[in-house]
């Protein structure tokens, strides 16, 4: 075992994320040579910008969505995007959300969950797909995992409604990296017309299951 949930709160948004990979089940990390076989394959990989890396986050979809089975998450490295804060606010706790936004010459790391099906049809829900977010296959930049290989065709949520779109203050984006969450939380702006990526998106039909 690598860490117990308590390790990683999810509070204050996007809450506390471990700097490695791993695998959740039953409440805890676990290192990731005991994921399931072929899992960068047969999984479907979703970029995890915001709180969906965080293991309590976790397993809140488990007591909460219904998630279910190990999930998969591999720390990995972004170019040329970057998670930036959200126009608007959560309806449960009146946190800013993050989003996806286009950031030339920018690297953040962040984490690719290697999804199944049913994992990813709770992150849907979630994340309000077709509402709030809008699923998509990122068509530029590039995610590496921490051994330096590419995850190619990676999935990522990005802004659908305009308090998902990313937060414009003085025509400026606002990166979660730079600003942390109480702070954000007083920001005041506009959200963009755009995200700014290129990004195909992904119709219900062509998802895995």
């Amino acid at each position: 075992m690598l860490f117990v949930d308590r390790k990683y709160p999810a509070e204050p948004y996007p809450g506390a994320r471990p700097g490695c990979s791993f695998v959740h089940r039953d409440g805890a990390g676990y290192p990731l040579s005991t994921a399931r076989p072929r899992w960068r394959t047969e999984l479907t990989p979703v970029l995890a910008y915001g709180s969906n890396a965080c293991p309590e986050k976790i397993t809140w979809l488990r007591r909460t969505m219904g998630l279910t089975g190990a999930v998969v998450v591999a720390r990995a490295r972004c170019h040329g995007m970057a998670a930036v804060w959200a126009a608007g606010f959560r309806e449960r706790d009146g946190a800013r959300p993050a989003t996806l936004a286009a950031a030339p010459g920018v690297e953040e790391w962040h984490a690719v969950w290697f999804a199944t099906p049913d994992q990813l049809a709770v992150l849907d829900r979630c994340e309000g797909r077709g509402t709030r977010y809008d699923l998509v296959r990122l068509r530029e930049g590039a995610v590496r995992l921490e051994d330096g290989s590419p995850v190619e065709g990676a999935l990522a949520y990005v802004g659908a409604a305009a308090e998902r779109m990313p937060l414009l203050v003085d025509g400026e984006m606002v990166r979660m990296a730079v600003v942390p969450q109480r702070r954000a939380r007083l920001l005041t702006g506009v959200p963009a017309a755009s995200h700014g990526l290129r990004v195909e998106p992904v119709s219900r039909s062509a998802c895995p299951g």
